[in-house]
């Protein structure tokens, strides 16, 4: 019988394993840095072997988590110059009128210190007056800042992972300095390996370690040496590792769905430049120039500009100023070509569907665009700064508000919402305008963008005498209901495991 057949056949243990469970018996206890060492083997093959004799009963692994703690940016300056309630606190000698306090120092430092003065009870505030109360002694925040500053430097460099003192360690305080964005916090967990009673007992037996074979050769099997050598032994009822399938980003997905549908029904997919005009964002769209939408909170602005086109430009200042030849009045004033020059991060993509009207002012068309808008939006669970948006328009002769709610009924049917409703809604550009909503077990009826018939001060300007139906809808939106997600981050995030999981079929 060949010797592998008997040697260490209770267990079967590779050669990793026979290193790891020799280095824990002469360990005991030990961290995977400690096994490394010992063992001569990386890391991984370290931590793999430790979990084998784990299964066996031969060792256990046990894990403990820390919460470590450093420095931001912020943190490093004020550590190093004092909080801003210290500095101010410590530059008064008694009552001082806030007026001159803001004339020493920057106005946000004035504003972080005063709420903290008061906080600490270090000061008051009496008509405009900072006045000290008591010593202002050093507190466990200004200690912990100190303690990570002082440990944290080595050749003006500035590790971000220090365990905090046990004394000084306050929910209350760590909270606070969190919240004011001076601390980093930092999840840590360790492993430590230990020998059981069973693994001791196997050891003092005797372990060999001998040559192991993984794969047998053409020349193991003409010399014979097959017969007498040590094979790595596996473990055929462990299951396999799964096997996880190239496929497309569910989000991909939806957008190559929504536009094979539009290719279905006769639409053509138009592209255009991320970076517009005001004149093709704005202006062409019959969006007053003292929109709000316009402001630095909602639009990326750029420094550059843009050369307006001179077919439509007097056409366009004239329905805005007095509504031109359309019956309306325009919004007043007087309208700027200089503002309408300026360059921005288009906010919609109807910026690129209204210029491809302008160079197709005979129709008929349809048409449609799935790409990405830019906002100044607060990060959020439903908002990001940049997003895919979908627009489409329809313009042709004898074209009505019954064709556009007939044409994105079967958008969204095709979709896969089954019931969908349309609310009357309002935006510049188009009149009548309609929001159309679907409904959602578990949500009721879901608002899925907007759509409308283009306004005469839109369509006349560019030569445009058919009816233009326009509509746009938020992609992301959309992709949260289908594949059931409440944070629109996760569309983005790189999660493998939420890649390969997902299902190809689910919602889509």
């Amino acid at each position: 019988m060949p010797f592998w057949c008997f040697e260490m056949a209770d267990y079967d243990l590779t050669n990793n394993e026979k290193k790891i469970i020799l280095a824990l018996n002469e360990l005991g206890t030990a961290e995977l840095k400690d096994l490394v060492e010992i063992s001569d083997l990386n890391s991984d093959s370290s931590m793999q072997a430790a979990f084998l004799l784990e299964e066996k009963g031969l060792a256990n692994v046990t894990e403990e988590s820390f919460e470590l703690f450093g420095l931001s940016e912020e943190g490093k300056q004020y550590a190093e110059n004092g909080l801003p309630e210290r500095q101010i606190i410590d530059s008064i000698d008694g009552p001082t009128p806030l007026d001159k306090i803001r004339g020493a120092f920057s106005p946000q430092l004035v504003g972080i210190a005063t709420g903290w003065l008061l906080k600490k009870k270090w000061a008051k505030i009496e008509d405009g007056v900072l006045i000290p109360i008591g010593d202002a002694p050093k507190g466990p925040d200004e200690r912990i800042l100190s303690d990570l500053y002082e440990n944290s430097l080595e050749n003006n460099t500035f590790d971000p992972v220090f365990e905090l003192p046990a004394e000084l360690v306050s929910a209350l305080v760590i909270s606070d300095l969190l919240k004011r964005k001076l601390l980093e916090k930092e999840e840590y967990v360790t492993r430590k390996i230990s020998i059981t009673s069973a693994g001791t007992a196997l050891t003092e037996k005797g372990i060999t370690i001998t040559e192991e074979i993984a794969q047998i050769t053409p020349e193991l099997l003409k010399s014979g040496e097959w017969d007498s050598k040590y094979y790595r032994p596996y473990k055929i009822q462990k299951p396999v590792k799964p096997i996880y399938g190239a496929k497309i980003h569910p989000y991909q997905r939806l957008i190559d769905q929504m536009r094979q549908i539009f290719l279905e029904m006769g639409f053509t997919e138009i592209k255009g430049d991320i970076v517009q005009s005001s004149f093709w964002n704005f202006d062409a769209l019959f969006q007053p120039q003292d929109h709000p939408a316009r402001e630095m909170q909602d639009t990326f602005h750029l420094d550059t500009r843009s050369e307006l086109p001179d077919k439509y430009l007097d056409a366009v200042r004239n329905v805005h100023e007095n509504g031109g030849d359309t019956g309306s009045v325009g919004w007043g004033g007087r309208w700027s070509s200089g503002i309408s020059e300026k360059n921005v991060l288009r906010t919609h993509t109807t910026s690129v569907t209204v210029k491809y009207l302008a160079d197709h002012p005979a129709g008929p068309i349809k048409a449609f665009c799935i790409d990405r808008a830019y906002r100044r939006e607060t990060i959020d669970p439903t908002h990001t700064p940049e997003f895919e948006q979908l627009e489409g328009i329809v313009m042709d002769k004898d074209m009505s508000f019954a064709n556009l709610l007939g044409c994105l009924k079967e958008f969204y049917h095709r979709m896969g919402f089954e019931e969908v409703r349309f609310r009357p809604g309002y935006f510049p550009y188009t009149e009548p305008s309609v929001e159309p909503e679907v409904w959602i077990d578990g949500l009721g009826w879901v608002e899925l963008g907007g759509a409308g018939v283009f306004r005469k001060e839109v369509t006349t300007p560019l030569g445009i005498t058919e009816p233009v139906l326009a509509w746009g809808l938020g992609v992301s939106r959309v992709a949260m209901l289908k594949l059931g997600l409440k944070d629109l981050r996760e569309l983005y995030q790189s999660d493998i495991d939420w890649l390969r999981k997902s299902e190809i079929g689910k919602g889509i």
